[in-house]
């Protein structure tokens, strides 16, 4: 019985070796956490979708589901690139929310949405 243990565990210490050398450091597993950069268009698409969930829940007047985006801008905030896809909806009596900013990650992941640009 003593020497069926001794035998396992030497084998295994054998077989068990390659495995950490092929699973050691310096390989890729093809993934990454960050999603890759989307263009302008996307980004767009992608905001305009989210528009169109405020809408529907109620948080943003109905008048800005008719609203095309006025301009799209690449900025570096917080040292990140981000998209900003802003929407001017003159429908809106209120003066300070008549333009609708929503920034969206670099992959066209939305992150916020406001009506002064900060």
């Amino acid at each position: 019985m003593k020497t069926l243990a001794t035998t396992l565990v030497l084998s295994s210490l054998l077989f068990g070796a390659p495995v950490m050398v092929i699973a050691g450091s310096g390989h890729d597993h093809g993934y990454s956490n960050a999603p890759a950069p989307v263009n302008q268009a996307t980004a767009e698409k992608n905001a305009d979708k989210v528009i169109a969930s405020f809408v529907e829940r109620g948080k943003i007047d109905k008048s800005w589901s008719t609203i095309k985006a006025s301009s799209i801008e690449k900025k570096v905030l917080n040292g990140s690139p981000k998209w900003v896809v802003i929407y001017n909806n003159e429908k809106i009596t209120d003066t300070t929310k008549q333009k609708l900013y929503v920034s969206m990650t670099i992959g066209g992941e939305y992150i916020s949405f406001n009506y002064t640009g900060k």
